[in-house]
């Protein structure tokens, strides 16, 4: 189900065909309202891609330069240093350990410049929004919709770094292939409340600059990216007990080369990065509401 098919023959538009009643068009828009209800938040993801086709080949040069460089940069650069001074770090290679953790990581600091900004405009620099929800679609579909639009675009970044991976040598096991859905997961879970956040903010100050530097960066320095996390001070291990990005990585790294984590402890890295993608969305959905109306 796609917009087009709700705008077939101008009737989105309020034109009559020939010969139809007054009832007949009562019962055409109530039609398209059904089917807005229920296909509202596919419209809007389709009504984001649309957009995003503007700067389309600039996030795809991006999904690929980022990973090449830190790759060669981390991966290669450092690695070498690592390897001729500590030799292999969790039972492999460096590049090995630290591939499956730079796609996470980079991943989820993607999305706080997909789910600040843009939000924000949505409600006061474009209002993009208030168009969608003078309609039959529901703010929680709006919210929804761009949520997914945004996950659709980090499933191929996600996609095209494990393409990366694989032509560095940083990965082999064909179960690797699941690096992609657990960054998109960790990413969403980071994102949704990241979203539900933005969306209550009537005036932008420093409130993004805040999140990037005290929030974005320290999740992307002691989560385990480059080294295990348990070579940290334990007053600092915390730091990464409650971001997504260590739960994201260490999935990531059973994965790629099957890193050595209890079943019990993926149960859990699991369930917070579910729990923290429903606790977001139904946030961001109450959130939508307030500012949209119900």
């Amino acid at each position: 189900m796609t917009s087009s098919d709700v705008t077939a023959n101008g009737s989105a538009l309020g034109t009559r065909p020939a010969g139809e009643t007054s009832a007949g068009a009562t019962e055409r828009h109530l039609a398209m309202a059904r089917v807005t209800r229920r296909w509202g938040w596919w419209f809007e993801v389709e009504a984001w891609m649309r957009k995003f086709r503007a700067y389309a080949f600039s996030a795809l040069m991006y999904a690929v330069g980022q990973p090449l460089l830190y790759m060669i940069a981390m991966g290669i650069g450092l690695g070498t240093l690592v390897q001729s001074g500590a030799g292999q770090v969790d039972g492999v290679e460096y590049l090995v350990f630290v591939a499956p953790a730079i796609l996470v990581s980079t991943t989820v600091m993607s999305t706080s410049g997909e789910l600040t900004f843009p939000v924000f405009g949505g409600f006061k620099w474009d209002r993009l929004y208030y168009g969608p929800a003078a309609t039959a679609m529901t703010p929680g579909q709006i919210a929804f919709g761009h949520f997914t639009g945004v996950m659709i675009r980090f499933t191929a970044q996600c996609t095209v770094f494990w393409l990366i991976m694989l032509a560095f040598g940083a990965t082999s096991s064909a179960a690797s292939i699941l690096v992609v859905p657990i960054g998109v997961l960790t990413a969403a879970a980071f994102g949704a409340p990241l979203q539900a956040y933005s969306s209550t903010l009537e005036n932008e100050g420093f409130q993004f600059s805040f999140i990037q530097r005290f929030i974005v960066m320290p999740m992307f320095l002691f989560s385990g990216t480059f080294f295990p996390l348990g070579v940290l001070p334990v007053y600092l291990q915390w730091i990464g007990w409650i971001s997504p990005v260590w739960h994201g990585t260490q999935l990531a790294r059973v994965a790629s080369y099957g890193a050595d984590v209890p079943p019990w402890l993926m149960v859990v890295h699991v369930a917070v990065l579910v729990a923290l993608v429903l606790l977001g969305l139904a946030w961001a959905r109450r959130g939508y509401t307030k500012r949209l109306g119900a």
